[in-house]
C-alpha cells in the first residue's frame, strides 16, 4: 500500500511526457508548470543545451540530485520535468510533513520493484535529521531510488556529506524579472492552463512592476496573478491601482537561519568596509524590512568599528556601542535611525585594520617562538618575597623625563607587531610613534 497522502509508487503509468491537461481547479502556479526542462525560464546557467543538467537527463544516466536555489525559483518544476522526460514514476515528499515510517514505506516499495525507474523527490531536504538522511543512503547507493533533494539552505551545512557526496549539486539563481514577467504574460494569455479565458489584458510595465514585488519568486507572482485577475470583471484591465494593495503588503525575502541572512549581513559588512555608504545603507534597509534583530546589527556594527576603523578613527567603537545600547532601551522602529547614524559613521570612516592584523600577529609570535618572561622592572614588587627577589628595581616612571618617554625595554626581547596605517587618526599616530623612536633611542643612549 502506497504511504499515506502519497501517489501509489507503482501504479499503472509513470508521469507521461505530453503531460495530461491540468484540473481547472489547481492553483495557477501549479497549472503554469513547465512540462519539459526547455521549458523552463530563467536557469540557462544549468539548463542550456549542452550543459551538465540536460546532457544526464537525455541519457537518463544521472544518479541522485540537489537543487539549491531561493523559494519559486524552479526546482520543484524542473524535478518534475526530469522525471516526464525520463519517463519515471515520481513520488514527492515534503521533509516538513513526513515522517520515518513513511520514508521507510516508500524506500521499501522500491527496493520490491527494483526494475521500476522510480524518481523521490524530497522537498526542503534540510529538514531532514541526520538519521533520516542516513535512511536514504542504502538505497541510494544501490540505485533503488534516485533521489532529487531541493533546499533553500546550504548544502554543506544541512545535508550530511555522505549523501551530498554522491549527488551531483546545481545551484539555482532567483528568476530575473524579465523571466517572470514573460510566464505571467503566457498564464494571463493562454486559455487551456492559464487564465486566457477572462480576457483580462495589463500592459508590459504592469507585468514587470508585479515581477519586481516578487523578487524572482516565479510561483509567488503566479499567485499574485491569480488574486488579481480573478478579483476583476471579465475583460477587465489590470492597472496600477489594482497593484497598489499587494505592493504595500510586499515582503522581502529574507529569512533569519536561511542563505538571505548570511548574504545580506555580508554584503552590508562588506559595503560597510569598503566604505560604500549607499550600498550599506541599502543592505540595512533590507535587513530592517526583512524583520532582522537589530541588536544583531548594532554587534556587527561594533565589530566593524575595532576591525575595520579601529584607530584610523577612534570615534567609530564608542558610536558603535552606543547604537547597540540604544536598540535595548529605545527599540524599533526608532532605533533604526540609530543603526543608520551608526552604519553611516562607519562606511565613511577612515579605514585601518592594523589592531587586527597586530593582535594576530602577536598570537603567530606566542604559538612560534617561547613564551618571554615579564621583565625584572616590570614585575609587581609588592610583598616581601618580591622585593626580596628584586622585582621593579630599576623600572623607569614614564612621567619623570621628556615627554614621558623614558627608553624602558618592555619585552626582553623587542618585537614590532603594530605598524600603524596612514589613514585618519592614525596617521597622527604613526607621527607620534616615530618621535617616540627618537627619544628612546637618546635615552638609551644617555643623551
Amino acid at each position: 500500500m502506497p504511504a499515506s497522502g502519497q501517489p501509489d509508487l507503482f501504479g499503472e503509468e509513470p508521469i507521461d511526457p505530453g503531460a495530461a491537461r491540468p484540473a481547472a481547479h489547481q492553483p495557477l502556479a501549479a497549472r503554469m508548470r513547465p512540462r519539459r526542462l526547455s521549458e523552463v525560464v530563467g536557469q540557462e546557467h544549468i539548463l542550456k543545451p549542452g550543459s551538465l543538467l540536460p546532457r544526464l537527463v537525455a541519457q537518463n544516466r544521472f544518479g541522485s540530485l540537489l537543487f539549491y536555489g531561493p523559494p519559486g525559483c524552479g526546482k520543484t518544476s524542473i524535478a518534475e520535468a526530469i522525471a516526464r522526460e525520463t519517463g519515471s514514476r515520481f513520488v514527492r515528499l515534503n521533509a516538513v510533513m513526513s515522517n520515518v515510517a513513511e520514508l521507510r514505506e516508500i524506500l521499501a516499495a522500491a527496493r520490491r520493484r527494483p526494475e521500476a525507474a522510480t524518481i523521490l523527490f524530497i522537498d526542503e531536504l534540510h529538514r531532514f535529521n541526520k538519521s533520516q538522511q542516513d535512511l536514504l543512503l542504502p538505497d541510494v547507493e544501490e540505485g533503488s531510488v534516485r533521489l532529487i533533494g531541493a533546499t533553500t539552505h546550504n548544502p554543506g551545512f544541512y545535508v550530511n556529506p555522505p549523501l551530498l557526496s554522491r549527488s551531483h549539486l546545481f545551484r539555482l539563481e532567483p528568476l530575473p524579472t524579465t523571466a517572470v514577467a514573460g510566464v505571467l504574460r503566457q498564464a494571463l494569455t493562454e486559455a487551456e492552463r492559464g487564465l486566457g479565458a477572462r480576457g483580462v489584458t495589463a500592459d508590459d510595465k504592469i507585468l514587470s512592476d508585479l515581477a519586481v514585488l516578487c523578487d524572482g519568486d516565479l510561483r509567488r507572482a503566479l499567485n499574485a496573478l491569480e488574486v488579481l485577475v480573478l478579483g476583476l470583471p471579465e475583460r477587465a484591465e489590470l492597472t496600477a491601482a489594482d497593484l497598489e494593495v499587494f505592493a504595500r503588503e510586499r515582503r522581502i525575502r529574507y529569512d533569519a537561519d536561511e542563505d538571505e541572512h548570511y548574504d545580506t549581513i555580508s554584503a552590508f559588512i562588506k559595503s560597510c568596509r569598503g566604505s560604500d555608504p549607499d550600498a550599506a545603507m541599502y543592505w540595512l534597509a533590507k535587513m530592517l524590512a526583512g524583520g532582522e534583530d537589530p541588536r544583531f546589527i548594532a554587534r556587527r556594527l561594533v565589530i566593524l568599528a575595532s576591525e575595520d576603523v579601529g584607530l584610523a578613527d577612534p570615534l567609530a567603537l564608542p558610536l558603535a556601542v552606543a547604537a547597540h545600547h540604544a536598540c535595548d532601551f529605545i527599540g524599533l522602529p526608532e532605533a533604526e535611525l540609530t543603526l543608520a547614524h551608526a552604519t553611516l559613521h562607519i562606511a565613511t570612516a577612515p579605514k585601518s585594520n592594523s589592531a587586527t592584523l597586530a593582535l594576530g600577529e602577536a598570537h603567530r609570535v606566542l604559538k612560534e617562538q617561547p613564551v618571554q618572561p615579564v621583565p625584572l622592572p616590570l614585575r609587581d614588587k609588592s610583598g616581601a618575597a618580591s622585593k626580596q627577589n628584586n622585582h621593579g628595581k630599576g623600572y623607569r616612571y614614564s612621567h619623570d623625563y621628556p615627554e614621558n618617554i623614558s627608553g624602558q625595554d618592555y619585552l626582553t626581547q623587542p618585537l614590532q607587531l603594530y605598524t600603524p596605517k596612514t589613514a585618519g587618526w592614525e596617521a597622527k599616530i604613526a607621527e607620534r610613534l616615530a618621535r617616540w623612536q627618537e627619544l628612546k633611542a637618546k635615552q638609551r643612549s644617555g643623551g
